[in-house]
């Protein structure tokens, strides 16, 4: 997980997880609509996964 990733999921946590599949974007654009932590948290939790 990079630096940039971090900042660019703090900012817009859709475009953070944009490597990771059709299904995290989603999911996380979806959170980001209920509101911004929720979406932050989810693209963090996304990136973090050192199995993806």
């Amino acid at each position: 997980m990079s630096i940039w990733r971090v900042i660019l999921a703090i900012i817009f946590p859709p475009l953070a997880v944009i490597g990771k599949g059709c299904g995290s974007i989603i999911i996380v654009f979806l959170l980001t609509l209920l509101g911004w932590i929720p979406g932050v948290i989810a693209a963090l939790i996304i990136l973090n996964n050192p199995d993806r």
